[in-house]
């Protein structure tokens, strides 16, 4: 039985599992996905740090994002988990607000820390010569605390927004979890304003930086085109097919979600879009650039042949 009883300050989170046997086969099958990506992004993270060889520019940012990703997907499948199998789909103001925060922060920091990533194959593949200069160690953590600082700061004028706008008696979110966009449905007064703040910083922090990503590539393309090495360019094209796999896997979904007006927007496609970019795309991305790296998983084998001579 499950439990509908909610104080004042307390929203219901209808949740995305249906009461039947497909809604327990697609909570196994999202606990599974779960698993996988926290397995594979730590992996990574563990292997970046153990492996020196992949103590460079490229794989110090690949870590990071899946450390923005491990915690990306720990903001959502939790919750939803605990609500589907207790049955109490209830979530206070605060923890409504602290995982709105959380998953704001984090969507923004990723789309700008992939912006990076581009930068570093631009500038990789275009300007080999001053790569060492362009993409210092002092850059790599500048663009990674630029991407965590504005993050938040965009994550925390929409949360404090969310928070203080008054909302009607019914507060079932119909969502999976604290949406904003979602969470604007129920509220009591007229919000266009706010929407259009939406647009306006979608645009800038999703749209922008998609359109930056394209056209470094449009340049890198051209580059690869001109290079006379066919083993320089097969491996310059297979690690920019790989970020741009994972960018078109990311930016998509996301932007289709929140530059579309409400009146054109609904529930259950919002919420399908959401698994892509909240849940999907974290668990694909260390297969990604795992499975077609051969840097990757030659640091795996060193590593595992490390591990094995200590046993040993």
């Amino acid at each position: 039985m499950e439990s509908y009883n909610q104080t004042l300050t307390d929203f219901f989170l209808m949740g995305l599992f249906p009461p039947t046997s497909i809604g327990l086969f697609l909570f196994i099958f999202i606990a599974l996905i779960f698993l996988m990506a926290l397995f594979g992004n730590l992996s990574m993270i563990i292997l970046i740090l153990l492996d020196t060889q992949l103590h460079t520019p490229m794989y110090f940012l690949l870590s990071q994002l899946s450390l923005m990703d491990l915690n990306y997907i720990s903001t959502i499948v939790p919750k939803m988990a605990f609500n589907y199998l207790f049955g109490n789909k209830s979530i206070s103001l605060i923890g409504c607000g602290v995982q709105s925060f959380f998953f704001l922060t984090l969507a923004v920091a990723e789309a700008l820390l992939l912006t990076s990533m581009a930068y570093d194959r631009y500038v990789a593949i275009c300007f080999p010569l001053h790569y060492p200069i362009r993409m210092n160690k002092k850059v790599c953590v500048l663009m990674i605390i630029g991407s965590w600082t504005i993050g938040s700061i965009n994550s925390c004028a929409h949360t404090v927004y969310a928070l203080h706008i008054p909302y009607c008696q019914s507060r079932a979110i119909n969502h999976f979890f604290c949406d904003v966009p979602a969470m604007l449905t129920l509220a009591c007064m007229d919000t266009w304003v706010y929407e259009y703040t939406v647009f306006v910083s979608t645009t800038l922090l999703i749209v922008f930086p998609f359109i930056g990503i394209a056209s470094s590539y449009g340049r890198v393309l051209f580059a690869i085109c001109h290079m006379q090495s066919t083993e320089g360019r097969k491996k310059a094209y297979s690690t920019c097919s790989t970020h741009l796999t994972v960018v078109t896997f990311y930016y998509a979904p996301f932007a289709y979600t929140y530059l579309r007006p409400r009146s054109l927007r609904s529930p259950t496609e919002d919420k399908a879009l959401a698994v892509f970019y909240t849940i999907l795309t974290p668990m694909l991305n260390p297969i990604i650039y795992s499975l077609r790296n051969k840097e990757v998983i030659g640091a795996l084998r060193r590593v595992i042949e490390r591990m094995c001579s200590i046993k040993i």
